[in-house]
């Protein structure tokens, strides 16, 4: 080789590898001359998408999708081979003018499919990656004009910018479709698509059953989803002419907030945030409930209405996972199956061998065979000798049976008035072989053992409530009275069956109540407050209710409460205590709350032992949380709430230390100082007051009588004018914290209390502000109530006359 030829061998090697740097380190675009394979990917021009190979979970197979180049998960927005997975071998070129995706034997298993009519084979197509997350194959020499896009095959999420259209012309549509579970992106059972007779949204089961919707659109929001009222930061739009239909959304600041829509796998369309923490957040699902999910658990699997914990999907007893391994990935779609095959389908005659299970508080499936009025002993013979029937249903208007598997079956909580009593059919042996039937000597032993005990619980009883009613005649308190006075009560006071419609929380008896709490004993009395008192419940089965006594200071009537019970009962949010049920009898009105068992934030953040479990991360999930539950409230349409009494002590934690606000609706049952029109407290300042007690670990009280400031507010403030911020954290935060995040809650908290309510952020720009990583805060103006009062002119109460200090303001929802 001479020294020419070594010279250009050297010169092309240079390039090469040069062109193969470049490439790897994330251009914006596949050309003809590039090659995506292995690791290598490309990046949009502003870094904010990136496409390449991706491995969803621990699943072994690779697929080519966009994902946000913040996110190292590589959690994909975007699929192209959802249904044929590679190998990281595969390559993705430019091939006879359309984007194909090789895998590692060479062969096409995608692509842009673009006609040849259209495309060109020259050197001019390329493929581009948008800031937008579109993936757009075009020609060079006229970029404007796409040949292909992602954006027009979407697969399960709808970025901002994006249409989900329908094509009035073609009769085609553009649907989003959830993944089959969270390893497999192959298209599930939920879709999302535009109604053609209507401007709205419906959630599909198996592109056939609709199960939800969202309303026509406004003008201005679908009118099903009141969710959208929630934040500054989306521009929705709707659009419909001769040849089209279409809904688009875009964002005001992507600086300062970076979010998605997508067709999850429970069947949900979820809301997702980027979190500071660098993850996705479910923001809200819709529908909300997961139970409103049609089929959610698959054939002879109940959905579980009232459960707290995962999963919601159990099956049937004698049934079992079809697939166990999907069940582990929360893919519940397909259903149980049969443990033992019923004995008519065996090779025996005798079809009596199978037994009907007995399951109440049920929903009833679809497609019944109703069979007309009967007995309820010829209803199950019928069934029975049916090898078909699967299940019956019986009741004062007939018989009815279902000979196809069961579908949508619901557990549903006592008061609904859909539940009924299903008998579900199976084999003898699986009753004899599950340990409820092992043993009939042995039901009869316990069934003496409990005949004992409920004697001896009743001579108990007895004498507890003789004493307690001879404590009630010397105290004449109702909270003493026995059940035997109920009676005389309840003329004053009690819904009518026909006034409970639009309940959706049960009715639950005033006896079961007093039972539960015994007697409102002061044993089970977790606290008090403005509104009423709150007991610990245990009913029979062992569920722990919060019961809220509403105090005397209500005013309202019967028709006042039911209004407010059906309002407050439509608010569900992850952050907000749910409510459960309610009682109202005689002069009692009555609320039970979920149970939250680490009690309040209080609790931990003032005690010197406990306040070391809160560490930072938990403590900014806490003021995340806090503020995503007060946003809903102030914005939800059915009924905005303005928190009259927020405060450490009101923001309970459930079993994972998430935290859920309660008495968030209770303030509209009573009169007296606390209205919206004359009020001595300022609102809006609520939360800046908490978020500074949680990363301080001071009470704000704790200032009133120390030379160093008027409030907490004040010290804040002095500090931070001195840029000595960090001096506010709590000590027991020091190896935890993230100093940005800190400083981002000491700017949010002081501009949350400024004098002038047009200074304060809305709830909204609170949680952008909170979740921004590089948006620039506005710095906040000195508070008004930081000057130093004289010690002779504070009061000698203990507590001041406004509990946070403010000035009187009205109230800003904000």
């Amino acid at each position: 080789m001479d020294a020419n030829t070594k010279q250009k061998f050297k010169l092309i090697l240079f390039l090469s590898l040069f062109m193969k740097i470049r490439f790897s380190y994330g251009a914006d675009s596949l050309t003809i001359d590039n090659v995506l394979s292995d690791d290598s990917t490309i990046v949009s021009a502003s870094r904010v998408f990136e496409m390449g190979s991706f491995r969803p979970g621990s699943a072994p197979n690779y697929y080519l999708g966009i994902w946000y180049v913040k996110d190292a998960s590589r959690r994909a927005v975007w699929v192209a081979n959802r249904e044929k997975p590679v190998s990281l071998a595969a390559e993705l070129r430019i091939s006879d003018g359309n984007l194909v995706l090789f895998d590692e034997s060479k062969l096409p298993i995608w692509s842009t499919n673009v006609s040849s009519r259209t495309t060109t084979t020259g050197p001019s197509v390329q493929a581009v990656l948008l800031d937008t997350g579109n993936l757009v194959l075009n020609d060079e020499s006229n970029p404007s004009e796409p040949l292909w896009q992602s954006f027009d095959y979407p697969i399960h999420t709808w970025l901002p910018g994006a249409k989900i259209r329908y094509n009035k012309i073609t009769k085609t549509r553009q649907i989003l479709t959830s993944w089959k579970n969270s390893e497999d992106p192959a298209p599930g059972l939920f879709s999302l698509q535009l109604d053609q007779n209507d401007s709205s949204f419906v959630m599909l089961w198996n592109r056939s059953k609709n199960f939800w919707t969202s309303g026509p659109w406004d003008g201005q929001i679908f009118t099903g989803i009141t969710e959208m009222t929630l934040s500054d930061n989306f521009f929705f739009s709707f659009v419909s002419n001769e040849n089209e239909s279409y809904a688009t959304y875009s964002m005001y600041n992507t600086s300062t907030l970076t979010c998605y829509f997508e067709m999850g796998v429970s069947g949900q369309i979820n809301q997702m945030n980027w979190l500071p923490t660098n993850e996705w957040n479910l923001f809200w699902s819709l529908p909300q409930q997961q139970c409103e999910v049609y089929a959610i658990c698959g054939e002879y699997g109940s959905c579980i209405s009232n459960e707290k914990s995962l999963p919601f999907c159990q099956c049937l007893m004698g049934f079992e996972p079809k697939s166990p391994q999907d069940w582990d990935l929360k893919d519940y779609s397909g259903g149980c199956v049969r443990r033992t095959k019923l004995q008519c389908e065996t090779n025996t005659t005798s079809s009596s061998l199978d037994i009907f299970l007995e399951m109440v508080d049920m929903s009833t499936p679809e497609d019944k065979i109703s069979l007309g009025t009967m007995s309820f002993a010829e209803c199950e013979s019928i069934c029975l000798n049916n090898c078909s029937c699967s299940a019956f249903y019986y009741d004062s208007l007939g018989c009815s049976m279902w000979t196809d598997n069961l579908l949508d079956l619901k557990q549903l909580e006592a008061g609904d008035s859909g539940r009924r009593t299903l008998y579900i059919r199976l084999a003898a042996s699986e009753f004899r072989n599950h340990k409820r039937f092992r043993n009939w000597k042995l039901y009869v032993l316990l069934f003496g053992i409990i005949a004992i005990a409920m004697f001896t619980s009743f001579i108990a009883s007895f004498i507890y409530f003789r004493r307690r009613k001879k404590t009630a005649n010397k105290q004449g308190s109702w909270s003493n009275i026995s059940e035997s006075h109920i009676s005389d009560f309840l003329p004053l006071g009690r819904f009518r069956e026909d006034e409970k419609k639009g309940i959706h929380v049960p009715f639950v008896a005033l006896k079961k109540i007093l039972a539960a709490t015994e007697n409102f004993s002061e044993a089970n009395k977790l606290g008090q407050g403005v509104f009423g008192t709150v007991y610990k419940g245990k009913f029979l089965r062992g569920q722990e209710i919060a019961i809220k006594r509403l105090s005397s200071g209500s005013v309202q009537g019967l028709e006042e409460f039911k209004t407010e019970v059906v309002l407050i009962a439509k608010l569900q949010h992850r952050n907000l205590v749910r409510l459960l049920g309610y009682s109202v009898e005689g002069h009692e009105q009555i609320l039970l709350y979920e149970y939250m068992p680490n009690k309040s934030l209080d609790w931990f953040l003032f005690d010197q032992n406990l306040r070391v479990l809160l560490n930072w991360e938990i403590r900014f999930n806490i003021i995340l949380g806090i503020a995503r539950g007060l946003l809903y409230l102030h914005h939800d349409s059915r009924l905005r709430i303005i928190h009259r009494d927020l405060k450490t002590s009101n923001v309970l934690l459930d079993e994972e230390m998430n935290p859920k606000i309660s008495d968030f609706g209770l303030a509209k049952i009573f009169k007296g100082k606390q209205t919206e029109a004359n009020t001595n407290r300022v609102v809006g300042t609520y939360f800046g007051v908490v978020l500074l007690e949680i990363i301080t670990g001071e009470r704000n009280t704790r200032f009133y009588q120390s030379e160093q400031s008027l409030s907490l507010i004040g010290y804040v403030w002095r500090l931070w004018k001195d840029n000595e911020a960090f001096e506010l954290m709590d000590a027991t935060l020091s190896e935890t914290c993230n100093e940005d995040e800190f400083l981002r809650c000491v700017i949010v908290g002081l501009l949350c209390v400024q004098d002038d309510p047009n200074d304060r952020p809305t709830m909204s720009n609170v949680v952008v502000m909170l979740g921004s990583e590089t948006g620039v805060l506005p710095n906040p103006k000195q508070p008004a109530f930081v000057v130093r009062r004289a010690l002779s002119n504070i009061t000698s109460s203990s507590k001041p006359s406004s509990n946070n200090g403010l000035t009187d303001t009205l109230y800003q929802g904000r």
